[in-house]
């Protein structure tokens, strides 16, 4: 079973570095030459676009694992005692605006990278 995460979680690191490679590419005139101020330019925005695509990626990824796990404990709870249900369920829409709410502040980081910088 581990071996089988490990091997999966290779290809997904080795997919997501395949798909930046474009994001790395550098501007080139009709002769094949690199002009100064093309290069410099694309490189500021392509580690705007790495930067902002791992940011959110990262967030997004942590935010779903986050709320599997709230779920998936708070459905124990209910099956372990039926009678607190109002409860576990209050305090699981609590928990699930708490890890949004993260997610979102880093879409707006995002953004603001992107926009701003």
């Amino acid at each position: 079973m581990r071996r089988k995460n490990l091997f999966a979680l290779a290809v997904v690191l080795i997919l997501a570095l395949a798909l930046a490679v474009p994001a790395f590419a550098s501007l080139a005139d009709a002769s094949g030459t690199e002009t100064a101020v093309a290069a410099s330019a694309d490189e500021g925005v392509s580690g705007k676009a790495v930067a902002a695509g791992i940011a959110i990626g990262l967030a997004s990824a942590g935010g779903a694992i986050g709320m599997g796990l709230v779920a998936g404990k708070s459905t124990e709870g209910i099956a372990r005692q039926p009678e607190a249900d109002g409860k576990i369920r209050s305090t699981l829409m609590l928990s699930l605006v708490f890890i949004e709410t993260a997610v979102i502040y880093s879409l707006l980081v995002v953004i603001l990278i992107i926009f701003v910088l």
